[in-house]
């Protein structure tokens, strides 16, 4: 099996199913646009590499009779009376930091690196994303 690669959006257009089953299959799958240059990969293998890529550094502590999450260099923290409230709290922060960057925070220097964190939290359901907080292996 060889690699896919379409140097125009028309033909890639025209040869969708063959690009879409390259990516499922994982081989390389790319379309070359005026003057850049994409890649189509399969969303579950994207997250799986990402998940090695960006290992979590979320911080977990109890303190004041409940808990607290926070991720460090980042805009993003959580508290609960519980464990798994916190935890909670956590993934519908991480939500919200990736929309907040795909509106506006991407641009911004001490943003722009996290583009890996974004898709990781983006293609992620709330199962695996909690897996990855709490660095359990998924």
């Amino acid at each position: 099996m060889t690699a896919v690669h379409f140097e125009s959006y028309t033909e890639a257009r025209a040869h969708l199913k063959d690009l879409l089953d390259a990516a499922g299959q994982g081989r390389v799958a790319t379309i070359r646009r005026d003057t850049e240059y994409a890649a189509v990969v399969d969303a579950a293998r994207l997250r799986h590499a990402l998940t090695l890529l960006c290992p979590s550094k979320a911080e977990v502590v109890a303190e004041d009779g409940g808990w607290s999450v926070f991720y460090p260099g980042l805009p993003i923290a959580a508290d609960g009376a519980t464990f798994d409230q916190a935890v909670d709290d956590m993934l519908d922060a991480l939500r919200d930091y990736a929309d907040d960057w795909q509106d506006r925070l991407q641009a911004a220097p001490n943003h722009r690196n996290n583009w890996g964190l974004v898709q990781l939290i983006a293609l992620s359901d709330d199962t695996q994303l909690r897996a990855w907080l709490l660095g359990e292996a998924r």
